[in-house]
């Protein structure tokens, strides 16, 4: 659970904004979406891999 301490001088969208920081940060949403559909593992390291490629190509592009 997320908590956000809110303090006497700060405004309720100060601490919406905190909030949503530390939802981002923790991955939680990122694991609901992964949790809406399973995928067999299989294509989720075929996935992996095609994404360590593409990352390995834009790097020697830059270089």
């Amino acid at each position: 659970m997320i908590i956000v301490e809110v303090r006497d001088n700060e405004s309720i969208e100060r601490a919406l904004k905190k909030y949503k920081m530390k939802v981002n940060r923790s991955g939680i949403m990122r694991e609901l979406r992964d949790r809406k559909q399973f995928t067999k593992p299989s294509v989720r390291r075929r996935n992996e891999m095609l994404k360590a490629v593409y990352r390995q190509q834009k790097q020697v592009e830059m270089e």
